[in-house]
C-alpha cells in the first residue's frame, strides 16, 4: 500500500522535483502551494504525511502546523518543515508546534524522501515493550496503542513526544543524553540541536500538567524520569 504525502511548497521547481523524486520512490503525492490549500486537501483527505515549506505566501508554514496541530483530528499526521531559513529559532517554533522533523534548505531531494520514509517507519512500527502498560500514580502509559492519560483524560501529544516520553519511563531513574533521546526518536546520525531536544521536553511537561514533575533535568547531561 502506497503512503499518502501533501507536499506544500511555493517555489514551481522545487515543487516539482520533489514530486518527482516521491513519486519516483513510491508515494501518492498532491502537492500545492499555499497554506490555505494544504488546509483545503487535509481536509479533503488526510494524508500520512505532510512536507511543510515555512516562507508560504498568505498563511505561512508555521500557521498551518498551528492549525493542524491544535485539531483533534489532524494532529497526529506527522509534519516535516522544509525552510529556507536555518536559523534556530524558526525550528523551535515548529517544534513547539509540534512538527515532527525538519529539513533546512538547499537541500537533496534524497535526502526529503529518506526522511519522510524514516517517519512513517517509526510511526507504524511497534515500540519495543509495547505490551507493558506503565502506570505511574495518575500517569498511564500505554505504548501499544500509543495513549497516554493524566487521572484518566487523554493527554495529545506528537510521535516524538511520546517516544520520549516512553523512552524514559520504560527505565525510570536512568539518565539521557540529549542525543541519546534523539536516536531514540529520529534515529542515529539525526542532526539536530540540543535547543530542539529541550523544547520537546517542555512540551511534553507543559502537556502532561502536575505529571511533568515526573521529567528531571539533569544539569550538564539530559534528563531521566524520575523514580
Amino acid at each position: 500500500m502506497k503512503h499518502s504525502v501533501l507536499l506544500v511548497e511555493d517555489e514551481h521547481d522545487i515543487r516539482e522535483l520533489l514530486e518527482y523524486n516521491l513519486t519516483r520512490d513510491g508515494f501518492n503525492v498532491r502537492a500545492v502551494g499555499t497554506g490555505e490549500q494544504a488546509l483545503s486537501q487535509v481536509n479533503a483527505a488526510a494524508p500520512d504525511l505532510i512536507l511543510l515549506d515555512l516562507m508560504l505566501p498568505g498563511m505561512d508554514g508555521l500557521q498551518v502546523c498551528r492549525k493542524l496541530k491544535s485539531d483533534s483530528s489532524t494532529a497526529n499526521i506527522p509534519i516535516v518543515m522544509l525552510t529556507a531559513k536555518d536559523e534556530e529559532s524558526d525550528i523551535v517554533t515548529g517544534l513547539e508546534l509540534g512538527a515532527d522533523d525538519y529539513v533546512t534548505k538547499p537541500f537533496s531531494p534524497k535526502v526529503v524522501v529518506a526522511r519522510a520514509r524514516a517517519i512513517l517507519r517509526r510511526k507504524n512500527e511497534p515500540i519495543p515493550g509495547e505490551e507493558e502498560v506503565l502506570n505511574f500514580d495518575q500517569l498511564t502509559i500505554h505504548p501499544g496503542r500509543r495513549e497516554v492519560s493524566v487521572a484518566g483524560e487523554a493527554i495529545e501529544l506528537t510521535n516524538s513526544e511520546f517516544r520520549i516520553l516512553h523512552h524514559m519511563a520504560r527505565r525510570p531513574g536512568w539518565v539521557f543524553s540529549r542525543y541519546q533521546l534523539v536516536d531514540a526518536v529520529h534515529g542515529e546520525k539525526h542532526a539536530v540541536s540540543d535547543r530542539s531536544v529541550d523544547v520537546m521536553i517542555v512540551g511534553l511537561r507543559r502537556k502532561l500538567g502536575e505529571c511533568g514533575n515526573y521529567i528531571e533535568t539533569v544539569r550538564g547531561v539530559g534528563y531521566r524520569f524520575r523514580v
